[in-house]
C-alpha cells in the first residue's frame, strides 16, 4: 500500500527524491490538488521552521506520525498531537558539530570583528584609517546557556582556546568541570561571550530579556544560535543601540527571514540566514535520519528518535 505524506515546509531536494525514491505520495501542504487527500494522509513531514497546529491536525484524521527534518520542533503542538495519539521524531545528534561550529565562528566573528574588517577593506577604508584594536578571544570567559549537545560541542571548541567556560541549564552536570550558575543572569554577569544554545518554545521564550544583557555588560557579547524566540529581539535591539552590551552575533531571528532593518544597520552586529546546520553532509544526514523514522514508523518498527515528550508513546 503506497502511503501518503504531507509535506507542510519546503525541504531539500534530496530529501524530496529519497521520498519519492520510497514510493510515497507527497502533498504539499500549500496547493493540495486530491481534495480527498487530507482524509488519506498518515504522516506530516517539515523542517524545524514547520508549524504544525491543533486546527491542522484536526483536518488530518489519520495521521500518527509527524517527522521533524530538524533538531527543533517548537513549532509542532506536541501536547495537541499526543492527545491524538501522534508520535513527533526529530533528528538530534547529526547537527551538533555543524551549529557548534557556526556557533564558535560567530563568536570569532563578532569578537575579532571580522565582519567589520572585511566591509573596512572593501570600502577602501584602510588607505586613510586604522582599523580598531580588539579584545583578545583567546582565554576570554564564555558563558553557554543550555549544555546539551549542542553546549557540550560548543564548550569542547571553547577549551581549545583556552576560554574560561561556565553554564546554565535545568541543572549541574556532574560529569562537567565547568561552573555552574542556576539563573542565566548571573552567568551573564560573569563572562565575555554569552552563546544562547537552548531549545525554542513557550519555556524559553524571551529568556534572554532586558535584564540579562544588562548583566553582560557594555563588554559582552551575545550569540545566538538556538531560536529567535529565546531572545526579546526589541529589547535586544535597544542594548545595541545604546551600547549595553558590546555587539551580538546572530543565526536566529524572529520573524526570519524578515529581519528587523534596524539590526541590519546596526554596526555592532553580525548577521547570518539561519545556517547552522547549512551544510551538504549534515542536511543529507537528517534528511536520512527523517526518512528512517518514516520507514520504522510504517514498518511497524521502534522509531530512531522521537522527541522526549513521545519516547513513551
Amino acid at each position: 500500500m503506497t502511503q501518503e505524506i504531507l509535506q507542510v515546509s519546503p525541504l531539500p531536494p534530496f530529501m524530496m527524491n529519497a521520498l519519492h525514491e520510497a514510493d510515497y505520495i507527497v502533498h504539499d501542504h500549500t496547493h493540495i490538488k486530491d481534495p480527498g487527500a487530507l482524509s488519506k494522509v498518515t504522516a506530516i513531514v517539515g523542517t524545524g521552521a514547520a508549524k504544525v497546529d491543533k486546527k491542522l491536525l484536526m483536518m488530518l484524521p489519520q495521521v500518527k506520525l509527524i517527522a521533524i527534518c530538524g533538531v527543533g520542533y517548537d513549532g509542532v503542538d506536541v501536547a495537541a498531537a499526543k492527545e491524538k495519539g501522534i508520535v513527533v521524531t526529530h533528528t538530534p545528534g547529526v547537527l551538533t558539530d555543524d551549529v557548534a561550529d557556526l556557533a564558535f565562528g560567530l563568536l570569532l566573528s563578532i569578537g575579532r570583528r571580522i565582519a567589520q574588517a572585511d566591509k573596512f577593506v572593501r570600502n577602501g577604508d584602510w588607505v586613510d584609517d586604522e582599523f580598531a584594536l580588539m579584545h583578545q578571544v583567546s582565554g576570554a570567559r564564555l558563558g553557554l546557556v543550555g549544555m546539551g549537545r549542542i553546549g557540550r560541542a560548543i564548550a569542547k571548541r571553547a577549551a581549545a582556546f583556552d576560554m574560561r567556560i561556565a553554564y546554565c541549564g535545568r541543572e549541574a552536570k556532574a560529569d562537567l568541570p565547568y561552573t555552574f550558575y542556576e539563573k542565566v543572569t548571573e552567568l551573564a554577569a560573569q563572562v565575555d561571550y554569552l552563546v544562547v544554545a537552548v531549545p525554542g518554545g513557550d519555556g524559553t521564550q524571551n529568556l534572554i530579556d532586558a535584564s540579562v544583557l544588562q548583566a553582560l555588560g557594555t563588554k559582552g557579547y551575545l550569540i545566538n544560535i538556538a531560536r529567535g524566540s529565546v531572545v526579546d529581539q526589541p529589547v535586544l535591539v535597544q542594548a545595541l543601540k545604546d551600547k549595553t552590551i558590546a555587539g551580538a552575533a546572530l543565526d536566529v531571528f524572529w520573524d526570519e527571514p524578515i529581519i528587523d532593518p534596524e539590526l541590519r544597520r546596526l554596526p555592532n552586529v553580525v548577521l547570518t540566514p539561519h545556517i547552522a546546520s547549512a551544510t551538504v553532509e549534515t542536511r543529507q544526514a537528517m534528511a536520512a535520519l527523517t526518512l528512517g523514522n518514516l520507514q520504522a514508523f510504517y514498518a511497524e518498527r521502534a522509531l530512531l528518535t522521537p522527541v522526549p515528550e513521545c519516547k513513551l508513546i
